[in-house]
């Protein structure tokens, strides 16, 4: 299985960066930021309007520019049963 990566923007530079996705739901998505000792795991949940997903990584604010609907349909997505799509 490949490793999932999202893209996230960091305000305070407005710096797009890719990242390593450890977990995801539409409750919240854990990342990872960097490789190897020097990684930093982040916590990202929806904002109060569901329009984006916010966390702090090392005193840095880190947003997910994608809606609370749209993570579920994604997280429904690579969650779906095709041996489902076979039968007749």
């Amino acid at each position: 299985m490949s490793e999932q990566k999202i893209q996230i923007r960091v305000t305070e530079t407005d710096m797009l960066m890719d990242v390593s996705v450890f977990s995801k739901s539409p409750d919240k998505i854990e990342v990872v930021l960097g490789e190897g000792i020097h990684s930093v795991k982040c916590e990202l949940l929806p904002t109060a309007n569901g329009v984006a997903y916010a966390g702090s990584a090392m005193g840095r604010e880190i947003v997910y520019e994608r809606s609370r609907e749209q993570v579920a349909e994604d997280v429904e997505e690579e969650n779906h049963d095709y041996r489902d799509s076979r039968r007749r």
